[in-house]
């Protein structure tokens, strides 16, 4: 292989992970933002309707909007990252999802301009979904690719720890709203003030974005001339297993996540009857105690290997689902907190390695593309499509208990994913046969 790759320095290395978890952190608080908006304020401002669950259903539907925009935003942003480079795509995406957000803070309702209001809020949540669609794969490739070989898994799960930080901000920031203003304030303005907040938000991140420098990797591939002509195309060509493993790995982590997160807002408002900010104070402590536990569980990866950590972090989620809508229909808080802290403990343990795992299936020249790509199309069949089929089945059924089947059935596909995949910590990501080829002169 060749050399001539800059070697980046534990100075560099530190300074790449706080800028890549300073802007997911951001992309996240604006993605969850619209979900915790679309559980608890979206059914009776953009879509009145005199069945509350209908309404909510409806938020929702708009709410998957942004994941069925993610993996168009993964191959668009994916092919850049791969022809051009990881950092500026990184700042791009940033500014989308950015912008997209603070419009949303400024839309008329639909009781001021009718159905228009929806289809504004669609459009700008399929923005939210393009700008995270090619955010996630370049803040884990420049933390990965910029650190040490034994310390994938604990430098890839720091953009990781974006997504409940992210989802901490969101909840934080809703609930300090909520709980200061009465119903009426909260409703006619008082929604409005954390989706304007993104705007400053986006500018300390784009800041740091600036700072930060190339992938050492991606400037090899530069100079072999190894980078792919038609990244979308040639990842499905030389890595269709590949993806198809990352899509299963997934899925299953996608859909826990979402239930125990999204779903148990609507779940306790709805059905439980307890007040909105139970279900708000139970994911802010859940997400505190994620935050810890990711980095650990990705640095546990990189001593026992990927699939072990994530096996057990599946295997406990779908066991736990079993205990955790019993445990919220008690309508204790302290027993709501505990089921939503022991649902995201075994999440972490997935949620931890899953980054260095799927990366490091796919070649330096492809990864940008092949992870955004494996790690977003599962977004659309796990994320997106949890709240809607949880709601559709207890309006069905009337019982938590098809719902627990549900994720379980969904975790188990990524038990069998993991099973069969290969273990990837110990892989030379470095070692592409495209980089051996001299560089240019």
């Amino acid at each position: 292989m060749s050399s001539s790759a800059p070697t980046p320095t534990a100075r560099s290395g530190r300074k790449v992970i706080a800028a890549s978890l300073i802007g997911t952190s951001l992309e996240w608080y604006d993605f969850f933002l619209y979900g915790t908006a679309a559980a608890l304020v979206f059914p009776k401002l953009f879509f009145p309707t005199s069945d509350p669950l209908t309404g909510t259903l409806l938020a929702l539907t708009t709410y998957a909007v942004g994941f069925i925009a993610r993996p168009v935003g993964g191959a668009i942003f994916g092919h850049f990252g791969d022809k051009v480079g990881r950092k500026n795509v990184l700042v791009i995406t940033l500014l989308l999802m950015g912008v997209a957000t603070f419009a949303i803070g400024l839309l008329p309702t639909h009781a001021q301009i009718g159905a228009l209001a929806p289809i504004l809020l669609v459009t700008l949540r399929f923005l939210q979904g393009l700008g995270l669609g090619g955010e996630w794969g370049g803040a884990v490739l420049m933390t990965m690719e910029h650190g040490a070989a034994n310390k994938r898994g604990l430098n890839a799960s720091w953009p990781q720890v974006g997504v409940p930080a992210g989802n901490l901000l969101a909840a934080g920031v809703m609930w300090i709203m909520s709980a200061s203003l009465s119903e009426e304030q909260f409703l006619d303005w008082g929604w409005r003030v954390p989706f304007l907040l993104s705007g400053l938000l986006v500018l300390v991140g784009f800041w740091i974005r600036r700072t930060i420098s190339e992938s050492p990797l991606f400037t090899q591939v530069e100079q072999t001339e190894a980078k792919a002509k038609l990244p979308l195309f040639d990842v499905f060509r030389e890595h269709p297993r590949e993806l198809l493993t990352a899509i299963g790995a997934r899925i299953g982590t996608d859909v826990a996540f979402y239930t125990f997160t999204l779903f148990i807002l609507t779940y306790l408002k709805d059905v439980v009857k307890v007040d909105r900010q139970v279900g708000l104070n139970a994911v802010l402590v859940a997400s505190a105690c994620q935050l810890a536990l990711i980095p650990f569980f990705g640095a546990l990866s990189d001593r026992y290997g990927r699939r072990p950590v994530y096996l057990a972090g599946a295997l406990g989620a779908a066991v736990w689902v079993f205990a955790f809508f019993p445990l919220l229909a008690t309508g204790s808080t302290a027993l709501i907190i505990l089921a939503t802290v022991v649902a995201l403990v075994a999440h972490a343990a997935m949620f931890g390695p899953q980054a260095a795992f799927i990366s490091e299936l796919f070649s330096t020249k492809l990864r940008y593309t092949g992870a955004s790509l494996g790690y977003q199309l599962a977004g659309v069949l796990g994320g997106a499509l949890a709240p809607l089929i949880s709601l559709a089945l207890l309006e069905s059924t009337g019982s938590w208990v098809a719902i627990g089947v549900y994720v379980a059935a969904a975790l188990l596909l990524t038990i069998g994913a993991l099973i069969v995949a290969p273990e990837t910590s110990r892989v030379d990501i470095a070692a592409d046969p495209a980089l051996d080829k001299p560089a240019r002169t």
